[in-house]
């Protein structure tokens, strides 16, 4: 996950994301229909489709561990939580205190790497309020409580649960003998059900308490540091291929030193295997890149067990020493290199080694004899440094060729799917003959729609694609169906690219720092996407092979682009100055020197605009999207000029066009991310993707003259007079998409058909001369367009039914805004 696609995440409007483009021809009633062919070539030579082809990946954001998929119900329950994960946050977050208690860090704790421990006063207690709304217990379900305690004299501890409504289950009594830190047990039967929950400790004596838990027994796979079963049970079910973890910007941000006194206990590490395996309170805290803390409960050993308890192959990732999401520093320290490569060396043992082995030992003393067969492994995570990521990347490859020359090593092409860092990455790992690059984007279902012919033209020869995290930017079916479409074209090239994951995976309702996630929950239930149930539909019905096969299109109906004009900013302070608007003839549309007022200008976005010195400014430094415009959405083919300032901040300055409302417009990002580049980037029903983008910042003080040429669907931009980049917006978004695959162990020809506009698609199929039954078996995702799925409704999900009419040839009709999946048995 990468913090510089952050700005991407806006709501989605209510209009329908095709029209807002005047891409396809306006809404029909449900009873209209649109005329297709597919044409079924079954005796033509198709792509193989790896078992591995589609995966999840998981990272810790949104709660997605802690709170989240490690079953742990006690918040806070090492007193580790500090400012630097959160500025909130104390080593008391999530605990009340009744009487006298302190967390300290001093040489009485437990361990060296579970740095705070709590000082509980004679006759006092502590309570823990858990995650979201309490502590989550079921009725007649068992949970373990247990805590390492340390004591000068016998104490006795009471343990109980409660909620507003009284007991929840039976207090229990642990006897603390005096002595030195040793861990004590309990278990409880919850006499009722509730979400809010409370665990209360309270001490007759004076103790030290540390690793306070309550495990559900009942866990997936029931593992006694287990997962929460249902979050577990959604990844099952959708069989995926592999697992990729534990990030993401996990990896790739904050100090790579590791957790010790030499560093001085750094907190704001990437995430390093090491830390996350052995015994739970032996394992190193960490500040997590999203603001919060996480324990690493779940840790390395835990994902490789559910990679294998879902059948899936494990992908782990591991730190490059080039760091990115908005941090784009590059390491330099050779001996801190070599023991990363070493780090990885030895991870691959772990996974793979025998019990002999060092950390083949350590696997099986965890439980884990059976090596975990490790076949691949990734190196970095969307690198803004692309030469100097590549220059480690080697070392990396060397060194894991070397010694397990069988794994494969995969690389990435920054955080982008175009631009001069892509294009840099890719030419690299082209040049090196790498196996496999890792591209990740988050794009407007737009997007997804115009480029599914995207890996039609790469290399056949060259490396493979690994699409590791990918998105449109919402959970409306609208989205689901644009992801779809785009499906198709991976699988119709599934000789490049090998594995795709959605991305993010999880996100806990009231924990959420990115949107849109596959599933989401909170302590008590959780739910799927829109998106989730396309991907469960293509990831257990991929086939063997890609059946050739070709569809006739939708009628495009593009116009010129059109729309008003507008200023902006994003976490920056900006002044402008002169705007002008002429159209292709000359005549002035409008023209504002800001010497009298603001009167022309609407305020859509946020922040804070005033008349200063005759100028227009945004002073908002903290503000986003701080949108003002002007003109006449019908306004075409005209010339936009403008002086802008960088006043303060962090970023440039933003110029729009082709402005229809707040959540459809073009704008000239420059000086964006973080002040690292510059980009022209289209927004389509709040979802925005990347148009044209290229490396270079904004000085602040320094007036720009901005020049924006906006000529039918063409695009010309100059900046101080000199042109600085062009494009053509003329790709249509194709709403019918569809590929064909062949299950080889059934004989089932898949017929996958995606139809994304509002009206019904009858469409003759000939199957090119196959031998079929003339029954089908029929999946059908089919909702409005704006349906999303949440705790209490499921508006998207799968239906099934029967066709007749299977023939040689034959009809059948898509309905509007549907996924449709025929499973066509060969005779």
């Amino acid at each position: 996950m990468s913090r510089s696609t952050t700005r991407l995440r806006l709501g989605l409007g209510a209009s329908a994301f095709l029209l807002a483009a005047g891409l396809v021809p306006a809404p029909a009633q449900a009873a209209d229909t649109t005329d297709y062919a597919i044409a079924v070539h079954p005796a033509a030579q198709g792509a193989k489709i790896d078992d591995t082809m589609y995966g999840v990946f998981f990272e810790d954001i949104n709660r997605a561990a802690d709170g989240g998929l490690y079953a742990e119900l006690v918040q806070n329950r090492s007193f580790e939580y500090a400012a630097i994960d959160n500025r909130s946050y104390t080593p008391l977050t999530s605990w009340t205190v009744d009487g006298a208690a302190q967390v300290l860090d001093d040489a009485g704790r437990l361990n060296d790497r579970n740095r705070s421990y709590l000082s509980l006063g004679a006759g006092s207690s502590v309570t823990n309020s858990g995650y979201n709304t309490g502590v989550r217990v079921e009725q007649g379900k068992r949970y373990d409580f247990s805590v390492w305690a340390r004591a000068e004299r016998r104490s006795t501890l009471t343990v109980s649960l409660q909620d507003a409504g009284g007991t929840l289950a039976t207090a229990r009594r642990v006897a603390v003998r005096a002595g030195g830190w040793a861990q004590y047990r309990a278990a409880f039967t919850a006499a009722r059900t509730s979400s809010e929950g409370r665990l209360t400790v309270a001490s007759s004596g004076a103790v030290a308490l540390d690793m306070v838990s309550l495990f559900p027994r009942d866990t997936y796979r029931h593992e006694p540091n287990g997962l929460r079963k249902d979050l577990a049970e959604k990844i099952a079910a959708l069989k995926p291929g592999f697992v990729r973890f534990p990030g993401g910007c996990l990896v790739n941000t904050g100090s790579m030193q590791d957790y010790s006194e030499a560093s001085g206990w750094q907190r704001a590490r990437s995430y390093q295997w090491k830390d996350t395996v052995g015994p739970v309170e032996q394992r190193a805290t960490n500040s997590n890149f999203w603001g919060y803390n996480q324990s690493y409960g779940l840790g390395y050993y835990e994902y490789f067990r559910l990679a294998e308890d879902v059948g899936a192959m494990p992908l782990p990732v591991v730190p490059a020493l080039v760091t990115g999401c908005g941090q784009n520093r590059a390491v330099v320290d050779d001996a801190l290199l070599k023991r990363h490569v070493q780090d990885t060396l030895d991870l691959i043992e772990f996974a793979n080694g025998p019990v002999t082995s060092t950390w083949g030992r350590k696997r099986a003393r965890m439980g884990h004899p059976r090596p975990f067969h490790l076949t691949h492994i990734e190196v970095g995570n969307e690198e803004n440094l692309p030469v100097e990521f590549f220059a480690r990347f080697k070392e990396f490859r060397a060194a894991v060729q070397a010694e397990y020359p069988d794994v494969t090593v995969i690389s990435n092409s920054g955080p982008d799917d175009s631009g001069s860092t892509f294009d840099t990455a890719w030419q690299l790992n082209r040049d090196a003959k790498v196996d496999m690059v890792d591209e990740h984007y988050y794009n407007s279902p737009q997007w997804f729609l115009q480029n599914n012919d995207r890996y039609d033209s790469y290399d056949r020869h060259g490396p493979k694609v690994f699409l590791g995290e990918y998105a449109s930017q919402g959970n409306a079916f609208k989205n689901g169906l644009a992801e779809a479409a785009y499906m198709t074209g991976l699988e119709r090239n599934a000789d490049v690219v090998k594995l795709a994951s959605y991305a993010p995976l999880f996100a806990n309702e009231d924990y959420v720092q990115w949107r849109p996630d596959l599933v989401w929950f909170n302590n008590h239930a959780s739910w799927n996407s829109a998106n989730y149930e396309v991907q469960k539909l293509f990831m257990t019905n991929v086939g063997d092979r890609v059946v050739p096969s070709t569809a006739t299109g939708t009628p495009s109906l593009q116009g010129p682009i059109a729309g008003a004009v507008g200023l902006s900013t994003w976490a920056t302070s900006a002044a402008y100055d002169d705007v002008q608007v002429t159209g292709a003839d000359g005549a002035t549309l409008l023209s504002d020197d800001f010497s009298g007022d603001a009167s022309k200008w609407t305020h859509t976005g946020g922040g804070s605009w005033s008349l200063q010195d005759g100028q227009y400014v945004q002073s908002d430094t903290a503000a986003e999207n701080t949108m003002v415009s002007a003109g006449d959405a019908a306004w075409h083919d005209y010339d936009l000029r403008v002086k802008a300032t960088k006043k303060s901040g962090k970023e440039g300055f933003l110029v729009a066009f082709g402005v229809k409302d707040t959540g459809n417009y073009y704008w000239w990002n420059l000086g964006g991310w973080n002040n690292t580049q510059s980009a022209v980037e289209q927004a389509v029903d709040g979802g925005k993707s990347t148009l044209l983008s290229k490396a270079g910042s904004v000085e602040t003080g320094r007036a720009y003259d901005v020049h924006v040429k906006v000529r039918g669907r063409q695009v010309t931009l100059y900046l101080d007079g000199r042109e600085w980049g062009s494009f053509t917006d003329d790709k249509p978004a194709e709403p019918f998409r569809q590929v064909v695959t062949e299950d080889e162990k059934t004989g089932d020809l898949v017929v996958k058909v995606v139809n994304a506009q509002s009206a019904d698609a009858r469409t003759t199929i000939d199957l090119g001369g196959a031998k079929v039954a003339s029954r089908a078996r029929v999946t059908t995702l089919a909702a409005a367009p704006d349906a999303v799925n949440s705790e209490t409704a499921t508006a998207v999900a799968p239906v099934s039914s029967t066709f007749t009419g299977v023939a040689g040839k034959f009809t059948y009709t898509f309905p509007a805004n549907s996924v449709t999946f025929l499973r066509i048995r060969q005779r």
